[in-house]
C-alpha cells in the first residue's frame, strides 16, 4: 500500500531529477530538508527513551527539526551545500559502486582499505566537481538523488529500517536497476535541456528567491 509519505517522496524525487539544478535555491534546500530529516528520523529512537512523551511524536518532530535545520543551512551556505551534496554522492557512488569491483578479491583489512580509499576518492571527486562545475553537479546529484526516490528504490520503510537497525544497509540500493537508470538519465538530459534552450532563465524570472542563488554556469563557462 502507497501512503501519504511515499508519495510525496515520489513527487519530490521527480522534482528534484527534472527540474532540480534549473531552481538551485529550491532544489538544494529540498536536498538539505531531506537529508536533515532522514537524519532526525535516524536519530529518533536514540530519544524516545530521553523524554516522556509519545514515540511517534518524538519521531515527527525529530524529523521536522532535522529537516527544518537542513533546509536552513543548505539555504544559509548554498555554494557549501553544493560542495557538501557532490561529495555525499560521490562517496556513495564510490563505496558502493566503484569500490567494491577493486575490492572484490581482496580480503580482509586489504579490502576494508580499498573500500575506504574509493569513499575519500569519491567524496573528494564529488566536492571538487561541486567547485568547479557547480551546475554539473547539482544536475548529477539531484538526478541521482531524485532517481533513488522517484524509482522507489529509497523508500520510508527504508529509513525506517535504518533507524530502526541503526545501519545504513537499508539505505543501499542497485545503482545499475533500469528504474532508477531511466529516471537519472532522463533526469540529467532533462536538465541539461532546460539549460541549453533558455528555460532557466524564464523559471529563475518566474519564482521568488530563485534569482538569489542559481546554478546558470559553471566556473568554466563564466570565465570563458
Amino acid at each position: 500500500m502507497v501512503t501519504p509519505l511515499d508519495a510525496g517522496l515520489v513527487v519530490a524525487g521527480l522534482l528534484l531529477a527534472f527540474v532540480g539544478a534549473a531552481v538551485s535555491v529550491y532544489a538544494v534546500t529540498l536536498t538539505g530538508f531531506l537529508i536533515g530529516a532522514g537524519a532526525g528520523y535516524l536519530a529518533a529512537p536514540n530519544l524516545i527513551g530521553l523524554v516522556a512523551v509519545d514515540g511517534l511524536v518524538v519521531t515527527g518532530g525529530a524529523v521536522l527539526l532535522g529537516g527544518t535545520l537542513g533546509g536552513f543551512l543548505a539555504y544559509a551556505g548554498l555554494s557549501v551545500a553544493v560542495l557538501a551534496i557532490g561529495g555525499v554522492v560521490g562517496g556513495f557512488v564510490g563505496r558502493f559502486a566503484i569500490g567494491p569491483i577493486y575490492a572484490a578479491d581482496a580480503a580482509g583489512i586489504e579490502g576494508t582499505l580499498l573500500l575506504v580509499g574509493a569513499t575519500l576518492a569519491g567524496v573528494a571527486i564529488g566536492a571538487l566537481f561541486g567547485f568547479v562545475l557547480s551546475r554539473t553537479t547539482l544536475v548529477v546529484s539531484t538526478a541521482f538523488i531524485g532517481g533513488a526516490l522517484a524509482s522507489r528504490s529509497l523508500t520510508a520503510a527504508s529509513f525506517e529500517a535504518a533507524a530502526t537497525d541503526v545501519t545504513i544497509e537499508p539505505l543501499l540500493f542497485d545503482v545499475t536497476a533500469p528504474a532508477f537508470l531511466a529516471v537519472f538519465l532522463l533526469g540529467v538530459l532533462s536538465q541539461f535541456g532546460l539549460f541549453r534552450f533558455g528555460y532557466v532563465t524564464r523559471l529563475v524570472g518566474v519564482l521568488p528567491g530563485a534569482r538569489r542563488w542559481t546554478a546558470s554556469d559553471d566556473r568554466s563557462e563564466s570565465s570563458g
